[in-house]
């Protein structure tokens, strides 16, 4: 009788045993959690709003929205949530979303307009993924994120007509987009196209759109990109071309110890018709055009000052197929291909500098450009690269022992040693596994039946 007692209290033991592991089990090793919203009200068993249905949703859950919607969300300490409209379509919030402590929500389909305020604000989130979204007509920025945060723009997006810049990325924070489905289009906002500061990183694999961005209210001024305080930009062009063009006040800015890398897979990265500078870099800042497979690298062209221009101890990169042309304006006598100014330097192997008005590289004021396998041509007066008496250049036109520099070249060489060997150390993260892999998941699960 008591070895029956035992068995019997053991059985109970373990029943109540699988019961608890089945309640602590993961969310996805239960039955998926659905909660569908329609704010017409045409659906009489879903939930009228978004913010109605957030406190009944379990981590993993599934809040199916049918718009438009008029509300703000906010989404705080939250976990592991997907949001947004049936797979292949999509749902208008008129509103701001509001991101913060959260981990692993996942934005999908929905068209933000915030007509007091930005679109879509994250703040102290890790995982945060927007796929097919926009944040386009908000009052304030499209796109805020900040406080160490992380987001991946996923499949394609917009944050367009912003009234105080598209992106902002800040406190060393990261927004990489992820566009296989492209493009994301980042134009017509008044402010920067991206804005980017605080140790943060930025990233594109293409295909993106950066352009139009005019000068806003105060020092918002109209760059494609501006990067400030330690930021770097890694722009590439993998799933298809990145064109920056129309930014009033030039394609990008990078200061104050920031870096951008512009490189490309096959389709090239276009920085054309941008305000008076195409790619301005300094105090002591850096940037890389990186051209490692494709007819044609970087296009940096029809820009009234400079194609490129270097100041204040900064640095370029070229290497490559890439073309600098185009540049300049008669009324500018500082025009240039490439101009380097203030203790700065260029180091560039292969590629075009043709069709400037003005020489094809400028050095001024202690600056030094180190050159081979560079076609010159069509550029102002015939001019390869000019110097003033400060500066240097070491290139492959001046020929060991020649007391005549070659046509075109007006610039002193320091020594007869040669040019310095290039060391291929360059290598870009084209990794999208993951938010691939989130994307899926939600494209199969939010089916509408």
């Amino acid at each position: 009788m008591k070895e029956f007692r035992n068995l019997k209290d053991s059985s109970l033991f373990l029943s109540v045993s699988v019961f608890a592991m089945f309640l602590l089990c993961p969310t996805g090793a239960r039955a998926q959690q659905y909660l569908t919203v329609d704010c017409t009200g045409a659906n009489t068993s879903a939930y009228t709003s978004i913010n109605a249905a957030l406190p009944n949703a379990l981590p993993g859950a599934f809040i199916l929205v049918t718009g438009p919607c008029t509300e703000n969300v906010n989404l705080n300490q939250v976990s592991n949530l997907n949001l947004g409209a049936y797979y292949g379509q999509t749902a208008v919030l008129n509103g701001g979303i509001n991101i913060t402590n959260s981990d692993n929500v996942t934005l999908y389909g929905l068209n933000v307009t915030n007509t007091s305020g930005n679109g879509i604000s994250v703040s102290s989130s890790r995982g945060t993924q927007l796929n097919v979204c926009s944040s386009s007509g908000n009052s304030g920025m499209g796109l805020s994120v900040n406080n160490m945060s992380d987001v991946t723009v996923g499949a394609s997006g917009a944050f367009d007509r912003n009234g105080n810049g598209g992106i902002n990325v800040n406190g060393n924070s990261l927004v990489g987009l992820d566009a296989w489905a492209g493009p994301v289009d980042i134009s017509n906002n008044s402010g920067p196209g991206v804005w980017e500061s605080g140790g943060s990183l930025f990233s594109t694999l293409g295909p993106t759109t950066i352009m139009n961005n005019v000068s806003g209210v105060g020092t918002n001024p109209g760059y494609g990109i501006q990067l400030l305080g330690g930021a770097k930009a890694q722009i590439g062009a993998l799933f298809g071309p990145n064109v920056i063009s129309g930014n009033q006040a030039g394609g990008a800015s990078v200061g104050e110890n920031a870096e951008i890398s512009f490189w490309n897979i096959g389709p090239s990265n276009q920085i054309q018709n941008n305000g008076p500078v195409g790619v301005s870099v300094g105090l002591h800042s850096q940037v890389t055009f990186y051209d490692l497979s494709g007819p044609v690298g970087a296009v940096i062209a029809d820009h009234t000052s400079a194609g490129v221009e270097l100041y204040a101890g900064s640095q370029a990169n070229f290497f490559g197929v890439n073309q600098v042309m185009r540049n300049g304006s008669a009324a500018d006598p500082r025009s240039a291909g490439i101009r380097l100014d203030g203790n700065s330097e260029m180091y560039m192997r292969g590629g075009q500098v043709t069709q400037n008005s003005g020489p094809g590289i400028l050095a001024l004021v202690n600056s030094s450009a180190d050159f081979t396998g560079v076609t010159f041509s069509g550029n102002a007066q015939g001019q390869a690269i000019t110097c003033d008496t400060s500066s240097w250049m070491v290139s492959d036109l001046t020929k060991p022992g020649s007391l005549f520099s070659p046509t075109g070249v007006a610039c002193r060489t320091p020594h007869l040693l040669g040019n310095r060997g290039w060391l291929n150390a360059f290598s870009p993260n084209t990794d999208w596994s993951v938010p691939k892999a989130r994307f899926d998941k939600y494209a199969k699960a939010a089916v509408k039946h």
